[in-house]
């Protein structure tokens, strides 16, 4: 099956917009904004929670600047990134030393992809970015590339458990990110298993701000 041509909201025509124009402001700076261990440590341990067998086809959704991406081709898997922006993948692209690793500009609502093209498919911190709508949709399409019991990961923030921890965390990160409220309150497994994902383990990261899901694609009734 061919990827699916979903209606555009008035609302989503602005967020495409918005993501466009603050992409192409933050790409030269991402990599700095974004750079530290602890960020390449979760990078690797993403990679290593995956477990995928050798010769693995990924794909990394919302790659950015690549980072998860050349994760994954540091540990010689077959990845493909996928980002909205093309300004953002120049940079990728720039900074690209694997053979393994590839980079297409592509919407995740709309994958140019056949069914079941990937082993594993990963979003790093990319869907509390998203509008609720453009989230579902970027979801399903995961998973309808993603071969049937095939993985699919997701990494995003949470919230901790202490009630300290949790207020600070939460009161600081919508400082920056202004779809995260939205996103942290609502019910993520929910919309994985709506979405023919089934959540088969997690790891919190970050101190409890972020956490890893591990699922596989459901069969189809």
């Amino acid at each position: 099956m061919k990827n699916r041509n979903y209606k555009i909201t008035d609302e989503e025509k602005e967020y495409y917009s918005l993501i466009k124009k603050t992409a192409r402001i933050l790409a030269p700076l991402y990599d700095t904004v974004t750079a530290g261990d602890k960020v390449v440590r979760l990078r690797e341990k993403v990679v290593d929670f995956t477990n995928a067998r050798s010769g693995s086809r990924i794909l990394d959704v919302g790659t950015g600047s690549g980072k998860q991406a050349f994760a994954f081709g540091k540990k010689d898997y077959d990845a493909m990134g996928i980002h909205l922006s093309e300004d953002m993948l120049k940079v990728a692209d720039k900074k690209n030393k694997y053979e393994c690793v590839k980079f297409v500009v592509a919407d995740a609502t709309n994958l140019p992809f056949e069914d079941d093209s990937f082993d594993v498919s990963c979003v790093s911190f990319a869907l509390h970015d998203m509008l609720l709508t453009i989230r579902e949709k970027a979801l399903k399409e995961m998973a309808r590339v993603t071969k049937t019991k095939g993985m699919i990961v997701i990494v995003d923030y949470a919230l901790p458990k202490n009630k300290i921890s949790r207020f600070l965390i939460y009161h600081s990160v919508k400082l920056w990110e202004a779809y995260y409220p939205e996103f942290i309150k609502s019910d993520l497994k929910a919309l994985l298993r709506k979405s023919g994902i089934e959540i088969k383990e997690e790891v919190p990261v970050l101190i409890g701000a972020g956490r890893i899901l591990k699922g596989i694609r459901m069969e189809d009734d």
